[in-house]
């Protein structure tokens, strides 16, 4: 239906176009003729009747293929627009989540004057059972280095650039089994160590409690401080417990507080105090 009107429907409609006009000649031609002309001008009659009807026909057809065309080139106009309004939508949206992702991120550099922070854009994870790590759009050229600690907005711990190169870096996340954070329960006091499960359910776990620690649900992790982590940042919550293999200590499950599965800015701290 794009293409109704081919060439070949035109030419068509061309020629018949071309036989009204000719009728109507003939007919034109006939008027105050003598006696036998006349006869032959009735008998022409109906053609010129029938030539009329095909020059009325064709005059329809031929404005209702201008108008066609004239419609279709309307409609990839407007849908044009449309897609161009529609990415302008986008552009706002992002814009708007970055201006918000800022606003908080202020509120974070008051808390900690002595951080200094980079940005950068998640551009793709690699994800399974035995890894967790995204590649972020900054690299070297940026300042960004390895073992640098990358948070969200607020605070929350997603992990360590592990690898960067000019115009990239990778990040290992602290669902990675491989990781390990040193970590304290603010409400107790309790320390032990936060790592990656294998079980890819989205959970951390906390090793090294004492046997007698009193774990709460929902009570905040945050890292202990290091070279690596700063003091304070949020790791996240208790969701259960329990005694470890070989029960001479206590483990806690850890809801990590980052939404990882929503991330797509971070920030990276490039300098703090220890």
């Amino acid at each position: 239906m794009k293409k109704f009107f081919t060439a070949k429907v035109k030419i068509i409609l061309a020629a018949a176009l071309c036989l009204a006009i000719t009728l109507a000649v003939i007919g034109a031609v006939t008027r105050g003729a003598t006696g036998g002309e006349k006869i032959v001008g009735t008998l022409l009659s109906p053609f010129r009747s029938a030539a009329a009807a095909v020059t009325r026909q064709v005059e329809r057809l031929y404005d209702y293929a201008f108008r066609y065309e004239a419609l279709e080139a309307e409609n990839e106009a407007l849908k044009a627009r449309i897609a161009s309004m529609e990415a302008d939508v986008r552009s706002a949206q992002t814009y708007q989540r970055e201006n918000e992702h800022l606003k908080a991120l202020l509120n974070l550099q008051n808390d900690h004057e002595d951080y200094s922070f980079l940005s950068a854009y998640v551009t793709s994870w690699d994800a399974s059972n035995w890894k967790s790590a995204c590649t972020i759009s900054q690299g070297t050229e940026a300042g960004i280095a390895e073992g640098m600690c990358a948070v969200t907005e607020h605070g929350q711990v997603i992990g360590m650039v592990t690898e960067a190169g000019r115009g990239w870096a990778t990040i290992t996340t602290i669902l990675d089994p491989s990781m390990e954070v040193s970590a304290s329960i603010t409400a107790s006091g309790y320390t032990g160590v936060i790592q990656g499960s294998y079980d890819n359910d989205g959970m951390l776990r906390m090793n090294y409690l004492p046997t007698d620690a009193v774990i709460r649900n929902n009570d905040q992790v945050v890292t202990t401080g290091s070279t690596l982590y700063p003091k304070g940042l949020i790791l996240g919550y208790i969701a259960d417990a329990g005694m470890d293999e070989a029960g001479v200590g206590k483990f806690a499950m850890v809801r990590p507080a980052a939404a990882f599965d929503d991330l797509e800015q971070l920030f990276l701290i490039a300098d703090y105090e220890s």
